[in-house]
């Protein structure tokens, strides 16, 4: 297993905004020295002053916030009025009934892995997978858990049977949870983590022997990224930390001792780089945001009819992995 330098960063200068970590001048992937500066992009929703800042490694491609939020930064993003007015902003990009069949496609693709008893959606939201997912899984017990009370909210629509907060490396939350399910499914969740390595090591912990791990991550490859530059959405800022390309996450996971079954970069692509760009583009007016709803409803299209292209190319922008954790 590879050692993260994250625990030792060098510093070039302390922010004075209470919300931000010291710069980081290595990789917290690899350590490498040789960064480069890919986005410089400001909050979208609440317009905070100043600008979030994404580099890149030159020599590995990890792609991370810099200077990174602190706990109490990232509290603050995670805080359900900020996500509500996420939601909102998202949903000019992707309506809910994209969303839902987004998530029964991935369901029916993880059909194919054997019938498992208990299952934990991380990151889960409101738990639309797990919703989605039960049709494909009817004897799964499925649980959640996510930094949000939005979790506990679909514990209380029956969504999911147990809810938890925070992370899954949250102190005493893998120890708790040690051992217990055949499946843990990460969609979307790494590129919010402030120690991608941490917790995947923790969703092992609470995963069985030969239990399945489900990662779906954005992919800071895509050449969509190179194209549309800060306007790219999955770029998420303030809120995405680490974007990791697939390649070093599958060989993090093959140094856990974990064998890869699936390597999908087609299925997980969501058709919304032109018209997120645009929303992302007019979010800070409100007058521009009216004015371009025609614009962005001819950009979602011609998201669609590319989709069945792009998907099989560099413009693909996420990735999916299965991966098996060892029987010891």
């Amino acid at each position: 297993m590879s050692t993260s330098p994250a625990s030792t960063p060098k510093t070039l200068t302390r922010s004075l905004d209470p919300f931000l970590e010291p710069r980081r001048e290595n990789c917290p992937w690899c350590g490498s020295a040789r960064l480069r500066t890919r986005v410089r992009a400001s909050d979208p929703l609440r317009h905070r002053p100043g600008r979030f800042v994404v580099d890149q490694c030159r020599d590995c491609a990890h792609a991370f916030q810099n200077p990174r939020l602190t706990a109490e930064g990232l509290a603050f993003y995670h805080r359900d009025f900020y996500v509500r007015h996420l939601e909102e902003f998202t949903a000019r990009v992707v309506s809910d009934g994209a969303v839902r069949r987004r998530h029964r496609a991935a369901a029916h693709k993880l059909s194919a892995l054997s019938e498992a008893e208990s299952w934990l959606d991380v990151g889960t939201g409101h738990a639309g997978f797990p919703a989605a997912a039960k049709e494909f899984f009817p004897y799964t017990s499925f649980d959640g858990l996510d930094p949000t009370a939005r979790v506990q909210q679909a514990q209380l629509e029956e969504r999911v049977e147990e809810a938890h907060r925070g992370y899954v490396a949250t102190p005493g939350t893998a120890a708790r949870l040690r051992g217990r399910y055949d499946v843990v499914s990460m969609f979307r969740h790494l590129e919010h983590t402030p120690d991608p390595r941490a917790e995947l090591r923790a969703a092992l912990t609470v995963l069985r022997p030969g239990g399945h791990l489900v990662l779906e991550v954005a992919d800071p490859r895509c050449a969509f990224a190179a194209l549309l530059g800060r306007w790219w959405l999955p770029w998420g800022q303030p809120r995405h930390l680490h974007l990791m390309p697939l390649a070093n996450l599958r060989a993090e996971l093959e140094g856990l001792g974990c064998a890869i079954l699936v390597t999908d970069r087609h299925a997980p692509h969501i058709p919304y780089d032109l018209s997120g760009a645009l929303a992302l583009a007019s979010a800070p007016h409100p007058l521009l945001t009216l004015a371009a709803e025609p614009l962005l409803a001819a950009a979602s299209a011609l998201d669609h009819v590319l989709a069945p292209f792009v998907r099989r190319t560099p413009f693909s922008n996420a990735y999916r992995l299965v991966a098996r954790k060892a029987v010891r």
